[in-house]
């Protein structure tokens, strides 16, 4: 119990660990990596019931899928676009990035995502290092079948993060304007190809051309 106690303790410092991506954008009071694991795991659960997915499994991998942002830091595709394309990237050269706003070669893209999951994965074993090999075996390998689509309910959370990303960014952008609307929405459709998302896409157009229709 002692070592459960330890394990809640420390992800409940999620609950004030801003999000990269918003601070980036300079967003006030921008969105927490757990306000985002609850947003997500509503998501999941609402729209995988329609997809018949194992609902259990599919709201687990959504509550572990950024845990390890515990001990590892929040790497966004602005981190990507300062990466040098050429030379060998290391661990500790990740501390000396300087994000910058803009899009990502594949290169640049690979070369940080390389260095992430070695970070991301020495974050979940020490998370998870003093729980018992049942709950460790468990959420590690939850956290996985995410990392790696593995599952069908992996691949739909996998989906899911963008989506949800998209309409906390398109929220931001309502209230800032410091949220590149077109752009976001032309990415989502991009890596987005779940039927049911792809109609969440379509509600999101709608609802901007009738606001920009009651606007004249």
């Amino acid at each position: 119990m002692k070592n459960i106690f330890k394990f809640l303790i420390e992800i409940g410092k999620l609950k004030g660990k801003k999000r990269r991506g918003w601070q980036i954008h300079k967003i006030k009071n921008p969105e927490t990596t757990a306000e985002h694991i609850f947003h997500l795991a509503i998501l999941v659960w609402i729209l995988g019931k329609k997809k018949k997915l194992n609902i259990e499994r599919a709201i687990k991998i959504a509550l572990v899928h950024d845990i390890c942002e515990v001990y590892s830091p929040d790497l966004t595709s602005y981190d990507a676009v300062a990466v040098r394309e050429k030379g060998r990237l290391t661990i500790k050269d990740v501390a000396k990035i300087r994000p910058k706003i803009g899009r990502p070669t594949i290169k640049q893209r690979k070369k940080l995502e390389k260095i992430k999951q070695k970070l991301e994965a020495g974050a979940m074993k020490k998370l998870t290092s003093k729980l018992s090999p049942e709950v460790k075996g468990e959420i590690n390998q939850l956290w996985l079948d995410f990392e790696k689509g593995l599952s069908r309910e992996a691949r739909f959370v996998k989906q899911a993060d963008r989506m949800v990303n998209l309409l906390q960014g398109l929220e931001y952008w309502r209230k800032y304007g410091r949220i590149e609307y077109k752009l976001w929405v032309r990415r989502a459709k991009e890596v987005i190809d779940e039927p049911i998302f792809l109609e969440f896409l379509k509600e999101i157009e709608r609802e901007q051309i009738e606001k920009k229709l009651n606007q004249r």
